[in-house]
């Protein structure tokens, strides 16, 4: 039988984030770049974006359409902006994994999809970025489910690949329907660890983690209001910073979710169980990484 552990208070002060000490500068706190929205979507990015930098990573790059980059950049004047070529439709065109090519090997985390549309030609475009390949990525939205199973796998024998789907996403990723998702997410978790090899953060009122070699973790100190559109976004940009940081993936996940939800708790809290906003999530990030870090007496 899998082994099914709890993430608590507990669990989050005996697993440590990389230490970031005072004499670190940016450089060492990590550098992501994060590829993603359209031009109907642009605010994706910005809360990813911005969720990036409150979890403590040191320089971020956002790669966007062209039409909306300059836009987007008001909005994060921290980030670096690029911009890629764009579709008809709005969204991101297969050419721009050119654009993107020199710029990949230098990042610590490659972070897609955020704000982008499942589509045959986004396929293309994230096979393109797979192939590069980048020091470590992480697939969310409809970037994970445009590769193959296979894709995945061979992506995760060359560098650490982290996958964070909803439910639809993952029976899209299986081949399933998200009834069999619901029924038994820890089985369906450790299937896709075992088909590819990657991590993942199986997302929903309770949350499933797993990776190559780890027991599943379970979370379940969310809260109903964080069932909002963006919430995602904040939650993969968590992650992303974590990572970069330096956060072993299994690490980052686990906090990623329990930052999340912590997040979302005390926004209930302060604004009311349900309309509060995924931008209002974001400023509560870095001192909630401080109080979970905290050791707990015996």
């Amino acid at each position: 039988m899998t082994q099914i552990i709890s993430i608590d208070a507990r669990w989050c002060a005996s697993h440590r984030l990389p230490q970031i000490d005072s004499g670190c500068d940016k450089n060492s706190r990590g550098r992501v770049l994060l590829v993603g929205g359209a031009r109907f979507v642009p605010g994706a990015l910005a809360l990813t974006g911005e969720a990036v930098l409150r979890a403590g990573a040191g320089k971020l790059q956002m790669a966007t359409v062209d039409a909306v980059a300059s836009a987007l950049g008001v909005l994060v004047p921290e980030a670096a902006m690029i911009g890629l070529p764009m579709r008809e439709d709005g969204e991101i065109a297969q050419d721009g994994v050119t654009v993107l090519a020199d710029l990949v090997p230098q990042c610590d985390l490659l972070l897609v999809g955020p704000g982008m549309s499942a589509t045959a030609e986004t396929g293309l475009f994230v096979h393109g970025l797979l192939a590069l390949p980048p020091p470590a990525m992480l697939l969310d939205a409809a970037a994970l489910t445009c590769a193959s199973l296979a894709e995945l796998a061979t992506a995760a024998r060359k560098l650490p690949l982290i996958l964070t789907p909803h439910h639809g996403e993952m029976a899209r990723l299986i081949g399933c329907d998200r009834q069999a998702v619901a029924a038994n997410p820890a089985h369906m978790v450790g299937q896709i660890v075992e088909q590819t090899g990657a991590y993942i953060a199986l997302k929903g009122p309770e949350t499933w983690i797993g990776g190559p070699g780890t027991p599943i973790l379970h979370f379940a100190g969310g809260c109903p209001g964080l069932g909002i559109g963006g919430s995602g976004d904040v939650l993969a940009g968590i992650i992303g910073g974590l990572l970069a940081r330096g956060a072993a993936p299994i690490v980052a996940l686990g906090w990623g979710v329990a930052l999340h939800g912590a997040a979302g708790q005390l926004a209930a809290t302060k604004i009311g169980e349900i309309g509060f906003l995924a931008r209002e999530l974001l400023p509560f990030i870095p001192r909630l990484m401080q109080t979970l870090a905290q050791p707990l007496s015996a």
